[in-house]
C-alpha cells in the first residue's frame, strides 16, 4: 500500500492543473470557430461530430478545472484531467504518426497557431503524471498558513515554467527555420 502524501504536493498540482485548464478553456472559448477548425484538422471524427466535440471539450476543461479545486472531487477530477490530457496527447501522436506536423494543435485558441510536435506529447505526458500524482491519497494533516504560501509560490513557479516551455514549443519551428537559414513564417 502506498503511503499518503503530504497535502501540499497534491493541492499544488491540482491548483496548477486547474489554472492551466481554465486558461486553455478560456482561449478556446474566445474563438470557438477556430477551435472547431483545429478539432477538424485532426481528422479523427466524422464532420457531424466536430462541433459537438469542440463544445464538449471546452466544457470538460471548465468542469474538470472546477472539480480539481473541490476537496470532495479533487482526486476524481485529477483522474479525469489525466484522461483528457491523455486523449489530447493520443490525438497528437496519431497525427504525428500520419506525418501531419503542420496542423494546429488547438492548444492556444485565438492566441496563435502551434504545430504538432513530439514536445507537445511530452508536455502532455508530464501533465498526465502530475494529475495522477495529485490523485493519490493525502494525509489528514490540515494545511497551515505557511502551507498556503508554499502552495501559492509553487503554483506561480509551475505556471511560469509551463509558460516558458509552451513558448519554446510554440517558437521551435521558427527557430529551426532560422537555423536552416530559411524563411520564417509568422503565425
Amino acid at each position: 500500500m502506498m503511503p499518503a502524501l503530504d497535502p501540499v504536493l497534491p493541492v499544488t498540482l491540482r491548483v496548477t492543473l486547474s489554472v492551466l485548464l481554465l486558461w486553455a478553456a478560456g482561449h478556446k472559448l474566445r474563438d470557438v470557430a477556430g477551435f472547431r477548425e483545429a478539432v477538424a484538422g485532426y481528422r479523427l471524427l466524422p464532420s457531424l461530430l466536430i462541433s459537438p466535440a469542440a463544445v464538449l471539450l471546452i466544457a470538460a476543461e471548465f468542469c474538470i478545472a472546477a472539480g480539481l479545486c473541490l476537496p470532495r472531487f479533487g482526486s476524481a477530477g485529477a483522474l479525469v484531467a489525466a484522461a483528457l490530457l491523455s486523449l489530447y496527447g493520443g490525438a497528437i501522436l496519431v497525427n504525428l504518426a500520419r506525418g501531419r506536423r503542420d496542423i494546429d494543435c488547438g492548444c492556444m485558441g485565438a492566441a496563435g497557431r502551434q504545430p504538432l510536435s513530439a514536445g507537445l506529447v511530452a508536455r502532455n505526458g508530464v501533465l498526465v503524471v502530475a494529475a495522477l500524482v495529485s490523485a493519490l491519497p493525502m494525509t489528514g494533516r490540515p494545511l497551515a498558513w505557511i502551507d498556503g504560501l508554499t502552495v501559492f509560490a509553487s503554483v506561480a513557479a509551475l505556471l511560469l515554467l509551463y509558460a516558458a516551455v509552451d513558448g519554446l514549443l510554440a517558437h521551435a519551428p521558427r527557430l529551426a527555420a532560422l537555423r536552416r537559414g530559411g524563411e520564417v513564417a509568422h503565425a
